[in-house]
This record gives C-alpha cells, structure tokens and sequence, in this order.
C-alpha cells in the first residue's frame, strides 16, 4: 500500500511541475505580447500626433532668415526652405505626419543653411 500512496503522490507532483511549468510558460508569453502591443502603441502615438513643434521651428527659421536678408543673399536656400515647407503643410492637411514632420526638419535645416550663407557672405565681406 505504501507502494500506491507514493506513486499517487508522485504523480501528483509531477502533474503539478508541468501545470506550474506550463503556467510559467502562458506567464511569458503574455508577458512578451503586451511588450509587443506597448511598442506598438508608442510607435502608431508617434505617427498620430501632428508635427506642431517641427512646423513651429520651420516657420520661424524662415523667419529669421528673411529678416537676416536671405531674399536677396541667400535666396536659393530660402526658396528651398518655403518648398519643405509648403510641402509639410500640405502632407499635415493630408494626415501624413511622419512625412510633414520629414519636411519641417528639412524646411528649418534649409533655413538655418540660408543663415549660414548669410554670414559667410558676411564675413567675406568684412575680409575684403
């Protein structure tokens, strides 16, 4: 009889190793999926939210260019910088931010280039 009980308990352990194995096993999974869909998230918040920052800091890099004079002494960056711009406003009005947001940065880097040919010129200027 001792024989029975202990195979009875053995079999009783072992079936709970592999329920706890198998609810360890569920426990990670579930626990990957929701890393997964955490990701997900973050990634489609990024692509859901107009660029407001990005289309600010464009505007007022044009800005500051013209002021600066980059109608007339840097016009070839300034155009560039308005189409980027021109371009991310109307990819905003369409929904697509990831491309108007693409086209704000480049539209501000076209901006601050026209500042940087400004004050090349500037500075040429002076040397003469």
């Amino acid at each position: 009889m001792a024989h029975v009980d202990s195979f009875e308990q053995l079999l009783i352990k072992t079936n709970y190793k592999i329920v706890a194995n198998q609810s360890f096993t569920n426990v990670l999974k579930a626990r990957r999926q929701l890393i997964a869909v955490a990701a997900l998230c973050c990634l489609a918040a990024c692509e859901t939210t107009p660029p407001v920052q990005e289309m600010s800091d464009a505007r007022q890099a044009i800005a500051v260019a013209r002021e600066a004079g980059a109608v007339d002494r840097a016009a070839f960056h300034l155009r560039a910088a308005e189409h980027y711009l021109a371009s991310a406003e109307q990819s905003l009005s369409g929904r697509a931010y990831s491309l108007a947001r693409r086209d704000a940065k480049q539209a501000k880097m076209k901006a601050m280039d026209a500042l940087s040919a400004i004050e090349k010129k500037d500075s040429q200027e002076l040397g003469k």
